[in-house]
């Protein structure tokens, strides 16, 4: 559990977390689970697989926001909004569990802690948010992928599924492209580039990791913004 690795929660707080859950569902790939503008009555949670946040234009260019990794609650702002001004697709199959804002509503009630907790997530979605825009606006093709590469690297080993050899990434370049605000032709590239210098490479869905900490100096990549250390709140 995402939670238990950066909080400390008593085994109540765990059983009032499960307790949360209406159901569990499968999603397919490429499936837009939430609308933007469409009424919500729960928040989702991912437990397997990825998925993310977009945007389209009228012309049909599509912009991913976020990816989401087991553990995400990928909408938990929707609590408080009630609609989402983006979409919430699933990038390849999924499982998610689906939690009812009354239920949200009886938490913040009476497990103020887990509330502060939930509220922690938030900002971390927001930190996350910063650190795109941050990529999007100054940082030049080769080290928007890396610094992605080394964000997925860290959020995914915090649940167990990374380790220094790498991590599976069932991602296509254009998901990728579309993450970066780029072409899949400058993905290709920059890839290319990577796996050049002796970096990383990319290929079969699998994320191989050479040289971390020259990924890491590619990107000018600083964990801070994630919050990975044990918080109290």
């Amino acid at each position: 559990m995402r939670t238990r690795a950066r909080h400390s929660i008593t085994p109540e707080e765990e059983s009032a977390i499960h307790a949360l859950v209406r159901e569990v569902r499968e999603v397919p790939a490429r499936t837009t689970l939430i609308h933007a503008g469409e009424r919500i009555h729960h928040s989702t949670m991912l437990l397997d697989g990825l998925m993310c946040r977009y945007k389209d234009l009228k012309d049909g260019q599509r912009q991913i926001a976020e990816l989401h990794v087991p553990g995400d609650f990928v909408d938990l702002h929707s609590f408080s909004l009630k609609r989402l001004d983006h979409n919430i697709m699933a990038l390849t199959p999924c499982r998610v569990a689906l939690v009812p804002h009354d239920r949200l509503q009886a938490l913040t009630e009476n497990h103020p802690h887990l509330t502060r907790i939930y509220w922690f997530s938030t900002n971390l979605d927001a930190a996350i948010h910063r650190e795109w825009e941050l990529s999007l606006g100054r940082r030049d093709a080769v080290s928007r992928l890396a610094h992605l590469l080394c964000e997925l690297h860290s959020r995914l080993a915090l649940v167990g599924m990374a380790d220094d050899a790498g991590y599976r990434l069932k991602l296509t370049q254009s998901d990728l492209a579309e993450c970066l605000g780029l072409t899949p032709v400058h993905i290709n590239r920059s890839l290319r580039q990577l796996r050049e210098a002796g970096l990383v490479t990319f290929r079969s869905s699998k994320v191989e990791l050479h040289d971390m900490a020259g990924l890491r100096g590619v990107a000018e990549f600083d964990p801070a913004f994630l919050y990975l250390e044990p918080v109290e709140v």
